[in-house]
């Protein structure tokens, strides 16, 4: 194992060889080098430093170790570091099933990783429907279950879970289904369809026809799962099958997992190149980092080429047969992921950056249509008192500033959020209706489950519920709520999008401290003015702009008042002085 240094003391390649003598001078030995890019390398080198290893196979786990360590600017770059899901039954009375990305040494049995969250999401569906299994964290002991500890939740009465809480499940029976599990996630499903119809056979023999319709669901939800695999040859068993594509500045290696000639695993990732390496080289290196990551035990590779190889697994090049259509299958998925890729890159070329962004935020909000239009309310209060609400309206992904409209609230006495809420928001969009006006795609409500319901209640009364997407967001978490969802969506902290619909909670959340700072400082808040029947607020600003303070408005005249707020209205203020004298 041998390591470059440039001039700063960095690393910039870190690389392997059998003869370190041979394969370092090399670098130095050339006139003319095949790459531009290793020419430069050479140019940079200041430094030289190796580590002897036992064997070929520590050589390339410390190479890949200390490349996703320090990042050398020419080594591959592999753009796929993530830790993989695996399916965790818990070591405990009563196991549960679920998935994780932590393998915790107590004695649980993990099956995986899988190189997709989607495949453990069919899975765990899978076994969810054939089985009634416990999800809560409860201590189901023995003694516990005798002395009556617990009580039957709600999965209980909805046929979710058989209650072993209660004594109404054996562990015997639950332990059986738990072993039908092991053999599912396995990929051992014929094992699993002939125990049930063996199950089901009995059951009609004894004329239980219930409980036999029971495994019959069970067969036929197994075996549909079991069509959705892809079978080759039921003889091709516990075999790693790897595939790659490449062009001027990327590859792209297609990995399947074939268990029982069924393809239980899929995965493509894409290898950035940094010095014109080899298909060869790429293959080897994604191959031993991929094996070491997802904990590989096949004993056998399935390759379009031979490659550099030290731990004794057996590779099967194919020309023919079931093993070839194998390989044409990863060669497939690789080009599909490639063209893919290509036609993303191509779509975010020709977006814009708020498209881009909008985009994405339908994406991860699961919009039927692009928010191009969004609105955004948030509640204001002082200790309680004098509510107010503040509406901030974005287009194209930025604030359109004159379309935002301040509320006082009226209908609502003290501090109550979700009534206020529900009044601004029913205000808001009965006038835009009334009007005509354009609705927004998307309406972003500032707080959680109990706001979010209450501006609900406004588009319910409006007959708008449905017709434009709502979501609140709470601040503590940046959790995501939808309506009647009570399970939050958390969205990538770094993702465009959550920073848009942050973006637009603060800014209304600006708008709002603002106004209600006005209110405090002037005597528009003492004059209780905004209490004046037919007056609103922006009457009060455009008079209080035009005459700085209440005792101005107070000695305006008729017509002065008239010029800013209409004869109707300048009446109305100084019958409401007259009567303040009296």
């Amino acid at each position: 194992m041998y390591q470059f240094f440039d001039k700063g003391g960095g690393i910039i390649y870190i690389g392997k060889a059998k003869n370190l003598k041979k394969r370092v001078s090399s670098y130095f030995k050339k006139k003319i080098y095949d790459s531009y890019k290793v020419k430069i390398l050479v140019e940079r080198i200041a430094n030289l430093k190796w580590i002897v290893v036992a064997s070929e196979s520590d050589a390339l786990l410390l190479e890949n170790t200390l490349i996703k360590k320090h990042q050398p600017k020419y080594n591959i770059l592999l753009k796929d570091d993530k830790t993989y899901p695996w399916i965790c039954i818990k070591n405990e009375p009563f196991p549960r099933v679920f998935s994780t990305r932590t393998v915790i040494k107590d004695g649980s049995s993990y099956f995986g990783p899988y190189t997709s969250a989607f495949a453990v999401k069919v899975l765990l569906d899978l076994i969810r429907q054939l089985y009634q299994l416990r999800n809560c964290k409860l201590s189901l002991t023995d003694e516990n279950i005798t002395k009556a500890k617990y009580k039957v939740c709600l999965e209980y009465h909805l046929g979710n879970c058989q209650g072993p809480c209660v004594g109404k499940q054996s562990l015997e029976s639950y332990m059986e289904s738990i072993n039908q599990i092991k053999e599912i996630i396995g990929g051992n499903l014929n094992e699993v369809i002939l125990y049930l119809k063996g199950e089901m056979n009995q059951y009609s023999k004894e004329f239980k026809f219930e409980e036999a319709n029971k495994f019959k669901d069970k067969i036929e939800i197994l075996s549909r799962y079991q069509a959705k695999s892809t079978i080759v040859n039921a003889s091709i068993h516990n075999v790693d099958v790897f595939s790659i594509i490449s062009d001027e500045k990327d590859a792209y290696v297609n990995f399947l997992r074939v268990v029982k000639g069924a393809v239980i695993h899929a995965h493509t990732v894409q290898v950035k190149k940094r010095l014109d390496e080899s298909d060869e080289e790429l293959l080897s290196f994604v191959i031993n980092d991929l094996r070491n990551r997802i904990e590989s035990r096949s004993k056998e590779l399935i390759v379009p080429f031979e490659i550099e190889n030290s731990s004794g697994i057996k590779q099967t090049v194919p020309r023919r047969g079931d093993k070839r259509k194998l390989l044409d299958l990863s060669e497939r998925n690789a080009k599909s992921y490639r063209l893919e890729k290509r036609r993303q890159n191509v779509t975010k070329k020709d977006q814009n950056p708020s498209q881009r962004i909008l985009s994405t935020l339908q994406e991860d909000l699961r919009l039927n249509e692009m928010p191009i239009h969004i609105e955004c309310f948030d509640n204001s209060n002082l200790q309680g008192s004098d509510p107010v609400a503040a509406c901030v309206v974005f287009k194209n992904g930025k604030p359109a500033k004159k379309e935002y409209r301040h509320y006082h609230i009226k209908t609502v006495t003290g501090a109550d959020d979700f009534a206020s809420m529900e009044e601004v928001v029913y205000r808001r969009y009965k006038r835009l209706k009334e009007e005509n006006a354009n609705l927004p795609q998307l309406i972003v409500v500032d707080g959680g489950k109990g706001q979010l319901s209450a501006a609900l209640k406004s588009l319910d009364l409006l007959e708008l519920r449905g017709k434009i997407a709502i979501i609140g967001i709470a601040k503590k978490l940046e959790e995501i709520f939808f309506p009647g969802d009570s399970v939050p969506l958390y969205i990538d902290k770094n993702s465009e999008s959550l920073k848009l619909i942050q973006y637009l909670r603060n800014e209304a959340h600006r708008f709002g401290i603002t106004f209600h700072r006005q209110l405090r400082s002037g005597s528009m808040l003492e004059s209780a003015m905004v209490n004046i029947p037919g007056i609103g607020t922006k009457s009060i600003e455009s008079l209080y702009s035009r005459f700085k303070s209440m005792e101005g408005i107070e000695n305006a005249s008729i017509d002065e008042l008239s010029a800013e707020i209409g004869r109707n209205r300048a009446e109305v203020i100084q019958e409401y002085f007259k009567k303040r004298t009296k």
